[in-house]
């Protein structure tokens, strides 16, 4: 039977984020929560796939324990297992940490025939954890994919590039990145919640992966780290100009000002 492993975010639902003032990271425990938006067109995916095909669709989320929300909310919409990696020690990761650990994370579960992710996070929006993690697995991938059709072996994916539409033939095992064109994702069943109510959710940490080497995840094992991050500045400053007379002259002096012209 076709294995297919699904990448969930937990997001956070408010744009009222906290930041840690010594690294730079998001703030998540105890913020209110969410599935990535753009998540749920690739869980659709793998769904369509099973129903039409057959297949288990496994999901995994990393982050705190609370993220195990997300797992049942993936349980009610038709998942069959799911795992919450979990480690103190992955923290503050960056794409190049987080892409590492997801690889390590799901080759400790077994092997997949298909991996399927977002496009991107809302909290993140690089779009490019899901390449990364099929580079640090050594399979082929396909981002911005827009249909997928079983073949054989494989999968044919359509990508809706900037210019032109591409398809290719990727061999199992191999990822894709898919967009909110693929399809429209369903509601959570009600009756699912109930059946599924007791299902376990494995939590995963570090000590599982093949690499248990601590310097490579978290904010150790990132290339990159943040300097800073601050919320935008909201104040806005205007004045009133009278219509009694002409501000031609003035409006020009005042886009020189500004060196708009």
């Amino acid at each position: 039977m076709l294995k297919i492993f699904f990448c969930l975010k937990q997001v956070p639902s408010t744009s009222n984020v906290y930041v840690d003032e010594t690294t730079g990271v998001l703030k998540r425990t105890g913020v209110a929560s969410k599935m990535n938006p753009y998540d749920l067109y690739a869980l659709e995916t793998a769904l369509r796939i099973k129903e039409s095909n057959g297949a288990e669709v496994v999901v995994g989320t990393m982050g705190p324990p609370q993220a195990a929300a997300v797992i049942r909310e993936a349980y009610m919409m038709g998942a069959d297992e799911g795992y919450v990696f979990s480690d103190r020690r992955l923290g503050g990761a960056d794409v190049l940490a987080t892409s590492y650990t997801l690889s390590q994370a799901i080759q400790s579960i077994g092997d997949f025939d298909l991996i399927l992710c977002g496009q991107q996070t809302t909290d993140g929006d690089t779009a490019q954890v899901g390449p990364a993690i099929a580079e640090y697995m050594g399979i082929p991938h396909a981002a911005w994919v827009s249909k997928i059709t079983l073949d054989g072996d494989g999968i044919d994916a359509e990508q809706q590039l900037q210019d032109v539409i591409e398809t290719v033939h990727m061999s199992f095992p191999c990822l894709a990145t898919v967009q909110q064109d693929i399809c429209m994702p369903r509601l959570p069943s009600m009756v699912r919640a109930r059946e599924t109510r007791d299902r376990e959710i494995p939590i995963i940490t570090l000590d599982q992966f093949p690499d248990k080497n601590p310097d490579h995840y978290g904010l150790s094992g990132s290339a990159t780290n943040v300097e800073r991050i601050f919320p935008p500045d909201n104040s806005v400053s205007h004045e009133v100009w009278a219509s009694d007379g002409d501000n031609t002259q003035r409006l020009e002096a005042q886009l020189k000002a500004w060196k708009f012209i």
